[in-house]
């Protein structure tokens, strides 16, 4: 397995119904079959695909899925578009169409595409943990500059009460200097005439 092959394979895993899925088309590529026969081997075995490995788009959500898959989609000459939506198939799923599949071919790809989810679950897990990091570490510093902000704000406080206090020293000096050159009585003279 190389990470070129995890990496085609990532790009044609898509989020559907909050669940990841490939889609039976890219699954046919893969296993290099006709998507017809893929299609006709599932419906074959329809009672081997619950809800929860496999299910069939709706036009909504085939139509959401256009634009990001404008370069892949191949639509049927007949009638101008597709006549049937595309089947998605979860991780579950896609085990089990290679084992219906029975090639070599389908067991080699299965393993990839299995890996290739794990992979991807790997990854966003490692994503959702990094991101509530970041939302601690985002909430810490929050705190720490409320509290550096109220920290400021107390020495601000503390420095208009010295600064008050200062002044009040400096005009006790100012007052105790006044006052003796201003009300000094004439020395008393000691002594005797």
């Amino acid at each position: 397995m190389n990470i070129m092959e995890l990496d085609v394979i990532q790009n044609k895993i898509y989020e559907v119904r909050g669940t990841r899925v490939m889609l039976d088309f890219d699954l046919a590529r893969l296993y290099q079959v006709e998507t017809k026969v893929l299609k006709q081997s599932v419906r074959r075995n329809l009672d081997r695909f619950p809800g929860d490995f496999m299910f069939e788009l709706t036009e909504n959500e085939y139509n959401s899925l256009i634009i990001s898959l404008r370069s892949q989609i191949v639509t049927s000459n007949d009638k101008g578009g597709r006549r049937h939506m595309p089947f998605a198939f979860t991780e579950h799923g896609v085990i089990m169409l290679a084992g219906l599949l029975r090639s070599e071919l389908a067991i080699q790809i299965s393993i990839t595409i299995t890996r290739a989810f794990v992979t991807m679950r790997n990854y966003i897990m490692a994503a959702k943990h990094v991101e509530s990091e970041l939302i601690a570490l985002k909430a810490k510093l929050e705190l720490l500059e409320r509290n550096n902000e109220d920290n400021l704000e107390a020495i601000n406080d503390l420095s208009e009460d010295m600064r008050h206090e200062i002044d009040n020293i400096y005009m006790a000096i100012a007052a105790l200097s006044a006052k003796p050159s201003q009300s000094s009585p004439a020395p008393k003279k000691i002594g005797f005439k």
